[in-house]
């Protein structure tokens, strides 16, 4: 689908200079590189594709707060998929009203979010604290953690000042028709313009986080592990001559 010229021309005069790059450019030069990169990631480093784990280092703040963050994120990913990609006509289809919507997403997303703050702050802290983890920590690892946390941070202030403390601001008029406009390739910034600002902010901080998603530990989100499902046992043998005090079973003697 092309967007018509005269379109893109309205749109230009009504959003700006600076609204057609930060909704228009933007978007498109995050999911490009976002999608390339993962390729290139892929194809060029391999090897290199791992979150390259720290657990033999230190457990106790890792056994708290790698759940937490990722339990947390999951449900704010959800969240997001469900608000932004899911029209509001569809939801109220269903019997889902305005009030019922608005309360279940700013009571979830508000709870989620916190958690998954709170996750972060502690990997972040283990990750200052505990000195081979630190040594393990590349400049590429704080880079991402400081554009994860911006984008978490903003993202939540937006929902609590918006939400909590303002009148309230249903984003699924303005911020949801921008972000499906995108993939429609009909983009229309003029939805982004009257935005409050740290709706602004977030939708900008999670762009750029994407667009360096492929090169930094993060790419590991994409990767299962099925091959387990199908790879074949593996049989470890002792080289001892003696296998414990008991006598083997039968059928299971040393063979060789």
């Amino acid at each position: 689908m092309i967007v018509p010229p005269h379109s893109l021309t309205l749109a230009a005069e009504q959003a700006g200079t600076g609204g057609i790059l930060l909704w228009v450019v933007l978007p498109y030069v995050a999911l490009t590189v976002f999608v390339l990169g993962h390729v290139w990631r892929y194809r060029y480093d391999k090897f290199g594709w791992t979150t390259r784990s720290s657990q033999l280092y230190e457990r106790r703040l890792l056994r708290i707060g790698s759940p937490l963050f990722h339990f947390g994120i999951l449900v704010v990913l959800l969240g997001h998929i469900g608000g932004l990609v899911i029209p509001k006509s569809w939801t109220e289809a269903v019997g889902i009203g305005e009030d019922a919507y608005h309360v279940s997403a700013v009571v979830l997303g508000t709870v989620a979010g916190v958690c998954t703050l709170g996750g972060l702050a502690i990997l972040v802290y283990r990750r200052r604290t505990v000195g081979p983890v630190f040594s393990a920590t590349t400049r590429n690892d704080k880079a991402m953690y400081v554009s994860l946390t911006a984008t978490i941070v903003l993202g939540l202030s937006a929902t609590v000042v918006a939400n909590l403390v303002g009148g309230g601001y249903d984003y699924r008029e303005t911020i949801s028709p921008w972000f499906r406009s995108i993939f429609y390739v009909q983009p229309d910034p003029n939805r982004m313009t009257g935005a409050p600002i740290l709706f602004q902010l977030h939708a900008i901080s999670a762009m750029l986080l994407f667009a360096a998603w492929p090169f930094t530990r993060l790419v590991h989100m994409l990767t299962a592990p099925l091959g387990y499902l199908t790879r074949p046992y593996i049989v470890y043998r002792s080289r001892d001559t003696q296998l414990g005090t008991r006598a083997p079973r039968r059928g299971w003697e040393r063979i060789g």
